[in-house]
């Protein structure tokens, strides 16, 4: 194939992209003003779904915007032969392959957060401002922006770099290398995240005595769920919307409850929305989608084996010497149909195990309690209630609130 007609391909595959996921906000944003099923007229009164009328067209907007800002500036960027300058650039100061790709790669991560930076401010201080979301400041939003560039420079620069050295020292079987250091990379994040990088940005603190906890670990003891570790994030000092997660295996598996949930639930809709997590442990949710993530991974990896060294891909982009890091480019967007279809696999997956994890918590709880939780979340965070089907089956890991309720009064 021509390097000229694989640019173009290149070049129609973000534009398809880009125009289906448009045709899908369309189609999302005409409902914005449907009628509110009944199930669910007592989510919002009148006022409350004038506002979040309000903050699902104003994000929309900003939405669309931003989205055509950054394919515009894509596109640019490809037809002035960017990564070619960017690779001659970093070419200057070394022909080392790993020192060159890590010069490029942070080049080009540097100047995509100089873009996008004003547009998260904006979003974060003016709308989530706005609608009553945000409880950030100026100094916890650059903070996070620092902390999270030098995480993704140390583990993302450090996983290239010895991916990169594995296919200097193995040449196209780097994948099953590649493949080994990716997966143990997962289970070790999975297991220690909410200990190493969670306090980074985030002070957690063991969940104190009293009703809740003992209710917690009342509920924990009748599934046979052995839970010593049970923690609250300060959420709220960033945003006022809710949340709970489960993280870990064996005793290292922990719950952590945001301050916005306990501000907002009950106790018994708290206990249910904790059930709901265990569900997905107990259903073994979190194995089934570890164990997916770590296949698709090393199926992405093999198939850029056979192409990563294949000297048009690196033509295409307008770069006369072959590189991993260029090939890695081209390859990724090359693949994104099919890791389109591969996410709504998942999503798929996700939406009906959201559906089991319901269940677990309707018969061994109180299904009642997590619906009037669900309905409280949905309304604090201005909620959607009304999606176009087309948008869910594309976009949405988990059900509808209304087919949550429908599912768990069923």
């Amino acid at each position: 194939m021509q390097p000229t007609t694989l640019f173009y391909i290149i070049i129609s595959i973000l534009i398809i992209s880009f125009i289906v996921d448009k045709v899908l906000d369309i189609l999302n944003e005409k409902r914005f003003d449907d009628e509110i099923p009944k199930k669910l007229k007592d989510v919002y009164d009148e006022e409350e779904y004038k506002k979040s009328q309000a903050y699902k067209k104003t994000s929309a907007k900003f939405s669309n915007l931003t989205s055509l800002f950054s394919t515009l500036l894509t596109l640019i960027f490809f037809f002035v032969d960017g990564f070619k300058y960017v690779d001659t650039f970093a070419r200057t100061y070394t022909e080392n392959p790993i020192l060159v790709a890590l010069i490029f790669f942070g080049i080009i991560m540097l100047g995509s957060e100089i873009m996008t930076t004003p547009l998260s401010y904006y979003s974060t201080f003016v709308i989530e401002e706005k609608f009553g979301f945000n409880k950030s400041t100026a100094k916890i939003f650059w903070l996070d922006k620092i902390k999270g560039l030098l995480m993704s420079a140390l583990l993302g620069g450090g996983i290239l770099a010895l991916i990169i050295w594995f296919y200097q020292l193995t040449g196209q079987n780097f994948w099953i290398y590649a493949w080994i250091l990716v997966a143990v990379f997962s289970l070790f994040m999975n297991m220690f995240y909410a200990k190493l990088i969670v306090p980074l940005f985030n002070k957690q603190s063991p969940l104190e005595d009293g009703e809740l906890k003992s209710a917690i670990e009342k509920y924990a003891k009748k599934v046979g769920f052995t839970i010593n570790n049970i923690f609250v994030i300060d959420g709220s000092k960033r945003s006022t919307k809710a949340n709970a997660y489960f993280s870990g295996f064996g005793s290292q598996k922990r719950i952590t409850l945001y301050d916005t949930l306990i501000n907002d639930l009950n106790t018994d809709e708290i206990v249910a929305v904790l059930a709901h997590e265990v569900g997905h442990y107990k259903r073994k949710h979190i194995i089934f989608n570890l164990i997916s993530s770590i296949l698709l991974t090393g199926f992405t990896l093999f198939i850029l084996s056979l192409f990563i060294n294949t000297p048009v891909l690196s033509e295409a982009l307008g770069v006369a010497i072959p590189s991993f890091h260029i090939g890695l480019i081209a390859f990724g967007i090359l693949y994104s149909p099919i890791s389109e279809v591969t996410g709504l696999f998942m999503n798929y997956m996700s939406r009906k195990f959201e559906n089991q994890a319901d269940n677990f918590a309707k018969e061994t709880f109180d299904g009642r309690a997590l619906i009037t939780a669900l309905k409280k979340l949905s309304k604090n965070s201005l909620s959607n209630l009304t999606p176009h089907p087309a948008y869910v089956f594309a976009h949405y890991s988990h059900p509808t609130l209304l087919e949550r309720i429908e599912n768990l009064e069923s």
